[in-house]
């Protein structure tokens, strides 16, 4: 599986989330699984990029072809469920910032 979204040229939409996981694991990544299912099929949506270290923190980054399409991901009824279980039993500490992509570049493998 390619670890890098496969977006289309700009402009499109980021939204980074960086977070700092509490302790155990407490279902965390079955609905961190589920959530990036839910998203592939909402529309707009375009991709995403995640890694976690060993303490805990992590940056999520996924990517969509418009604030609206955001706007629609971030009121699903399932997601909200997942947000408010990350308040309470998740997450230490998180922020989600949303950006424009205007341009990107990148270097391909050869292999």
């Amino acid at each position: 599986m390619d670890r890098f979204a496969q977006t289309p040229e700009p402009p499109y939409y980021a939204v980074i989330f960086t977070s700092q996981r509490t302790e155990g694991e407490n279902g965390y990544g079955e609905m961190a699984e589920r959530m990036v299912r839910l998203a592939s099929g909402q529309p707009g949506f375009l991709g995403v990029e995640s890694v976690r270290d060993a303490s805990g923190f992590g940056v999520t980054v996924s990517y969509w072809s418009s604030l609206e399409a955001i706007r629609e991901w971030k009121r699903h009824e399932e997601h909200r469920a997942a947000q408010a279980k990350g308040k309470t039993v998740w997450y230490e500490h998180y922020v989600a910032r949303i950006c424009k992509v205007e341009r990107d570049y990148a270097l391909h493998s050869l292999r």
